[in-house]
């Protein structure tokens, strides 16, 4: 039985580094304003991905429920979607900071760049600035909601498949809370691993910055875009 609960905590660890989980979380990072809140979006990730995937699977194996395959397969059409959407939240935001593509000639070669140029902002007296500001919240709320589409997505067709061998329903149970503790703790060091090069490249290599931050809303696009065309009209859940 100890070996089932400890092989479940590691799979959760290995589950939160699946591509279509790495790609949501990287774009939620560009969000972040240090690597500690970059780890507290994949804790809120990781804890919203473990409540559905904790129901879905406790009513499985409690009350004998399935998922329709139509079902699961619209749940994985909605991850895409929702990657489509994130990583273009990310090249909207940077565009709005004045992130454009423009070419250079070096040595007689053509070249392009990617450059910045954030919006000047007039100086305001520190007697005259605002001081009022919101405090962050806990928990955030974006990272909360996507781990709950993704946990209702394929990760509760994964576990469900790894239940198949376990007998008792309660050892399912535990077995189910244990793979989504492992996905918390993946999760929290794959964020606090993404935030930290962009935190570091913010402030003095602006530029790289940019670009890894244009690159990961490209990247999330491309890969939402990619599930959205193999379900939607390879697997013809939309035609």
């Amino acid at each position: 039985m100890i070996s089932v609960l400890f092989l479940g905590l590691l799979f959760g660890m290995k589950h939160a580094m699946e591509a279509d989980h790495v790609a949501a979380v990287a774009a939620l990072a560009t969000r972040s304003s240090s690597p500690a809140e970059a780890a507290r979006f994949g804790i809120a990730w990781g804890l919203g991905h473990t409540i559905t995937l904790f129901v879905f699977g406790s009513a499985v194996l409690l009350l004998g429920l399935t998922i329709p395959d139509t079902m699961a397969h619209a749940l994985e059409l909605a991850v895409g979607v929702m990657l489509v959407v994130l990583g273009a939240d990310v090249v909207r935001r940077m565009w709005k900071q004045g992130l454009h593509i423009h070419p250079h000639r070096h040595g007689g070669e053509r070249h392009l760049h990617l450059h910045d140029h954030p919006p000047a902002k007039a100086a305001i007296p520190h007697a005259h600035a605002p001081h009022s500001h919101t405090h962050k919240r806990i928990l955030p709320l974006r990272a909360l909601c996507v781990g709950l589409v993704h946990g209702m997505a394929g990760s509760a067709a994964l576990v469900l498949l790894t239940l198949g061998t376990i007998e008792s329903v309660w050892l399912g149970v535990a077995y189910i809370a244990l793979f989504g503790l492992g996905s918390i703790g993946g999760m929290m060091v794959l964020s606090f691993a993404i935030g930290l090069p962009l935190r570091l490249t913010a402030h003095k290599l602006g530029n790289l910055y940019s670009g890894l931050t244009f690159a990961i809303g490209l990247l999330t696009i491309f890969l939402g875009a990619s599930i959205v065309w193999q379900i939607g009209v390879e697997q013809g859940l939309l035609f």
